[in-house]
């Protein structure tokens, strides 16, 4: 017997603006100190400083908040399949974030696609929102970090851990025609 299948957000109700945006900001709240937990580490490894703390707790905390991060983002945005979406988000980080970071030479524009392209899959997609849209707000926010660390410098490095679900914010709110 064949099963059909149906869409996967069939018979699902449009999401809020205000739960969207309150996943986003949730989300971003608990990715702030893993990015800064991240940025100490590589402050430390990059210090000639004798009395320098070790790296690698610093990085393994940060790193480790990031499934947290998508997982609060996929639950709270009421994602059809959060799970899935999780595990999607991890691999998409991973897939993304590790060669920008190569390409770019610093880790903030690395952490900042990583982590863009992981929110892609783990925020629930709306009917009208389109994926073109999408990696194309993930496009912006690594150039923005990109520019922002060559041009600001050290204010880039706070700004950074609020463009990833921003700019996805942003680009759903605009491809529903500003409602």
């Amino acid at each position: 017997m064949a099963r059909t299948r149906r869409p996967v957000l069939a018979g699902a109700q449009p999401l809020s603006p205000r739960r969207k945006w309150r996943a986003i900001l949730l989300a971003t709240l608990l990715l702030v100190p893993g990015y800064w937990s991240v940025v100490a580490g590589l402050v430390s490894v990059a210090s000639d400083r004798p009395d320098a703390p070790t790296a690698g707790p610093f990085i393994a905390f940060g790193l480790s908040l990031v499934p947290f991060v998508f997982i609060v983002l996929a639950f709270l945005s009421e994602h059809p399949r959060a799970p899935g979406a999780v595990v999607k988000a991890m691999g998409l980080a991973l897939l993304v974030g590790i060669p920008v970071s190569a390409l770019a030479a610093d880790a903030v524009t690395g952490f900042v696609a990583g982590v863009a392209a992981g929110g892609i899959a783990a925020l629930r997609p709306e009917p009208t929102s389109t994926l073109k849209a999408r990696w194309i707000a993930v496009l912006v926010a690594t150039m923005a970090s990109f520019l922002l660390v060559r041009t600001v410098g050290e204010v880039a490095l706070l700004l950074a851990p609020i463009l990833p679900f921003t700019s996805i914010g942003v680009a759903d709110h605009l491809a529903e025609g500003g409602r």
